[in-house]
């Protein structure tokens, strides 16, 4: 096991020699030290290390493959924030002979080359963490994103015989998982199930997806088409009375950015969950409470009707009150009951909840917590904070994601989402690293 002393790092765990991070973050390079997974190194592998100044690497090279790849480090791969830069020479044998640029691709789908560089006969592939049928494991210290680089040679102008043979590059980033937020840039790529911001008065918001009991934070974030997720927002205060929390709105976008289109209005008008409103949702929040400053909720998965992404950010705007103050429209937590055709409150009388379903939830002179202009449009505003000790509000935004989401191909709900189910299409195997 070798330790790295970038807060990122990359294993190509089949033909690679030498890989270079760089860490998304500022942060110094010796506040934080990472190291690969233990992998088994089957007898018919060769190792082979790298120093350098900026960190260490191992990898290891299948020798049982008709011949191997050239061992002048010809893939070479960065991670970056949002996606993984892959630079694959052409020379990839180091015979002199230069492969076909076609037959090169990026995972499962077979993503072409983004571009070429004729002047140092590269390919460069430039992909977002998510595309190319790339997957992503967990833990309990780093995020991992997997995707293999194929090499198919094609059959040349003498179909009978090939000069090359085919190999496959199993190239992985890892993150780390629990770095924290503690200002207003949220940045949910990098705390992939959960944020966290404080207020000025020192109140520390999350918002994180749970296991289906509720017991501990959950080890994933891929789900199927109309699987349950389930949500638990949370507040900590420090030398604060007792508070009672709120989800005051989410919004489902394809980005981190909350204010990004398209996006899809999950709970509205000061606390209704008005996903549960639509026909195939089930999504509600949980009664009653567990404690008054926790609360949860389960929404059905989800994706963008139309788009080809496997991926959704859920940004809520949280908000806590006195736990002595009166509950009203405008502080609640509300569901949709089909059995009823009506809406329920987690607590409190159901007068509180008469008015989700005309969404005439607003206090006069008072906007949203996202701020809709005229069209009804989100525009986020800079998460504020008030005292909560003295009965006004305190609230933040923080947001979930990405959640990935299995791509299915049958029953399609429009307009605004959809929710299909069946079996996932992601996942590779290979050869190269044994479990």
């Amino acid at each position: 096991m070798v330790f790295l002393s970038s807060p990122c790092y990359v294993l190509l765990c089949f033909v690679i020699g030498v890989v270079d991070a760089y860490s998304p973050w500022d942060y110094s390079r010796d506040d934080t030290a990472w190291r690969f997974a233990p992998r088994t190194i089957p007898s018919d592998s060769q190792v082979y290390e790298h120093s350098s100044s900026l960190l260490s690497s191992w990898a290891f090279v299948d020798v049982s493959q008709p011949r191997s790849l050239s061992g002048l480090n010809p893939v070479h791969a960065q991670c970056g924030e949002a996606q993984v830069v892959v630079t694959v020479k052409r020379d990839l044998f180091g015979t002199g002979r230069l492969i076909q640029v076609a037959d090169l691709t990026l995972g499962s789908p077979g993503c072409q080359p983004t571009s070429y560089e004729a002047a140092e006969e590269t390919v460069i592939f430039a992909v977002g963490l998510h595309e190319c049928g790339s997957t992503l494991q967990m833990t309990p210290d780093s995020l991992v994103y997997s995707v293999t680089l194929y090499y198919r040679p094609s059959l040349g102008s003498h179909p009978v015989i090939v000069r090359t043979s085919p190999a496959e590059v199993p190239i992985e980033c890892h993150y780390p998982r629990k770095d924290n937020v503690s200002s207003k840039a949220i940045r949910p790529t990098w705390i992939p199930f959960s944020s966290t911001i404080s207020s000025q008065q020192r109140l520390a918001f999350s918002l994180r997806l749970m296991n289906e009991d509720w017991s501990t934070e959950s080890t994933s974030n891929r789900y199927q088409l109309g699987e349950a997720m389930h949500i638990q927002a949370d507040v900590k205060a420090e030398n604060h009375v007792e508070l009672r929390l709120f989800v005051d709105n989410c919004v489902a976008t394809l980005s981190p950015d909350g204010t990004s289109s398209p996006r899809y209005v999950v709970v509205d008008h000061h606390g209704c969950l008005m996903d549960g409103r639509s026909d195939d949702s089930s999504s509600a929040f949980v009664s009653p409470r567990s404690r008054p400053d926790s609360l949860q909720f389960t929404v059905d998965a989800f994706r963008f009707a139309g788009d080809i992404g496997d991926m959704i950010y859920i940004t809520c705007h949280l908000k806590v009150t006195a736990a002595d103050q009166p509950l009203d429209p405008l502080n609640k937590a509300c569901s949709f009951s089909k059995a009823g055709s009506s809406w329920a409150p987690v607590e409190g009388s159901v007068d509180i909840c008469s008015c989700c379903e005309a969404g005439n939830c607003e206090s006069p002179g008072r906007p949203d917590a996202f701020g809709r202009g005229s069209r009804g449009r989100f525009q986020r505003e800079a998460a504020s904070s008030r005292d909560g000790p003295s009965g006004e509000e305190a609230e933040a935004d923080v947001s979930i994601g990405p959640v990935i989401l299995s791509v299915q191909k049958t029953s399609v709900h429009q307009p605004q989402d959809e929710r299909r189910m069946g079996q996932s299409k992601f996942g590779w195997k290979s050869s190269c690293c044994p479990a």
